[in-house]
């Protein structure tokens, strides 16, 4: 978990996690989706990949103008300050002493260098900082690690106070619903070692189970769609659209072999492996201290967008790439890719429950590309892609286009290869959005509408996704929600 290169084993092999996966989706051929969630301290920001990105001031802007009132980015821009540990210390946009610490990507691979140069020639800015002033562009890659570590929310929230004697960490327990008295939370009933046991709250439940688990326990609890409770055998407490708003990123990988082997093919030699992975873990140093990725991209598509509505993720290494041994195991043919991802989709799934008992896994439906607008831009970024690999700058690292092939041209085919491809970038939020409309859950201080003593804090208050993925979001969130729970409003 702590080395950043097993970041890849980790979601290859999908450890550490809930094991969810959507209901089937329409708008993919009735494919079932990996739905990854954390399941250990730090959640999802201890197994993801580990890219820093804030997203854009507009996002923010928008969420304040569609009812989240007090959340522009002018406002925001202070708690994503306080929450980072920036590499090149503090400046206006940065900041230079908080928990989670943030750097460059330290991969080198010349491959970077001809992407950069792919973008100039299709005249796409260069962004040496997608976190600071502006946004858009390519830039080099930012992570959430630091003196060779992740940089998880464990990591960096709470190992740091796990000696205060107004502290307890239970780990495998497992919650199974809310208490109230009248319409207040007073308590969290919670399974442990065998035994149902209850915390009673002095003051406020807070409630940070993510995007999947605070709906479900929200709705366990009695608080969600009426009828829906019903239908499973929940008795109402409040009618409110908990579960609904569901969003995620939906992504392609784009493939093309690589002429010759780039460094990470190196290092994939086992003992070279071996040596890289010790000393990662020993003094936090070396190659396996980073991903072998190190450049993303924030573009318009659609140039009247407001915000970037793609996003693209660079790949160093081929799909599947192991150790391998001299004379034993050959090394996997060498490839990058290129991975277009939707940044602001239109369409909206939710989660719901299968039943009232709360082990069952919540009913996870993203409805992804159900508006015809998703499809149209992502088909669009796709072959924006295929453009930059094109150019003379990627020459000596093209090889055959491998995903989805040569022989995918029209738009039909397009589509079909996209419909029956495309995954999440498991940046999942909106199931209890914050706002001030009839539909929201929640007010602008994540408080769940008509309850006292009840606050919702994960990316689940989102009305909407942000440009971005969506961790360095989250620590925002709460590092704002911290100042209102200490001060009791």
């Amino acid at each position: 978990i702590s080395i950043p290169l097993g970041a890849g084993m980790i979601y290859e092999r999908r450890m550490f996690g809930w094991g969810y996966k959507s209901e089937p989706e329409p708008g993919l051929g009735g494919r079932v989706i990996d739905s990854m969630r954390g399941k250990l301290l730090g959640g999802s920001s201890s197994v993801n990949m580990m890219a820093h990105t804030r997203g854009n001031s507009r996002d923010y802007d928008r969420w304040a103008a569609g009812g989240a009132q007090g959340w522009s980015y002018a406002e925001v821009l202070p708690y994503f300050k306080r929450s980072e540990r920036w590499q090149l210390g503090e400046n206006e946009y940065r900041g230079g002493d908080g928990p989670v610490c943030v750097q460059y990507s330290s991969f080198r691979d010349p491959l970077t260098h001809a992407w950069l140069e792919a973008a100039k020639r299709k005249n796409f800015p260069i962004n040496e900082d997608y976190n600071a002033e502006r946004q858009e562009g390519f830039g080099p890659s930012q992570f959430a690690v630091g003196s060779g570590r992740r940089s998880s929310a464990d990591v960096a929230y709470l190992n740091p106070i796990r000696g205060r004697k107004n502290l307890t960490i239970l780990t495998g327990a497992y919650a199974l619903n809310l208490i109230f008295d009248q319409q207040r939370a007073v308590g969290v009933k919670f399974l442990h070692r065998g035994q149902v046991n209850t915390a009673h709250a002095a003051a406020e439940v807070l409630l940070c189970a993510g995007t999947f688990d605070s709906p479900k326990l929200l709705m366990l609890s009695g608080i969600g769609p009426a009828e829906h409770l019903r239908s499973v055998g929940v008795q109402v407490l409040a009618d409110l659209p908990v579960g609904q708003n569901l969003q995620d990123h939906p992504a392609v990988q784009m493939m093309w072999s690589r002429r010759s082997s780039g460094p990470f093919q190196s290092l994939l030699r086992f003992d070279r492996m071996a040596r890289a992975m010790t000393r990662a873990y020993l003094f936090g140093t070396g190659p396996a201290t980073a991903l072998p990725s190190g450049l993303h991209a924030f573009v318009k598509v659609h140039p009247d967008s407001e915000v970037p509505d793609i996003e693209y993720m660079f790949r160093n290494a081929p799909l599947g790439a192991r150790v391998w041994f001299p004379a034993v195991r050959r090394p996997t043919a060498d490839a990058f890719g290129l991975r277009p991802t939707l940044l602001h989709p239109r369409s909206r799934g939710q989660v719901e429950l299968r039943s009232s008992d709360p082990f069952a896994a919540p009913r996870i439906q993203y409805n992804l590309l159900a508006d015809p607008h998703d499809l149209a831009t992502l088909r669009e970024a796709f072959k924006l892609g295929r453009e930059l690999c094109a150019t003379p700058a990627m020459d000596e690292f093209r090889g055959t286009e491998l995903a989805p092939g040569p022989t995918v041209k029209d738009d039909a085919h397009i589509d079909a290869w996209i419909r029956k491809t495309a995954i999440t970038a498991n940046h999942p939020g909106g199931t209890c959005r914050m706002g001030t409309d009839a539909q929201a859950v929640l007010d602008p201080r994540f408080r769940v509408n008509g309850f006292q003593g009840l606050r919702v804090v994960d990316a689940s208050v989102m009305p909407d996704l942000p440009s971005a993925h969506i961790n360095a979001a989250v620590l925002m969130l709460a590092e704002r929600a911290s100042e209102w729970i200490a001060a009791g409003n």
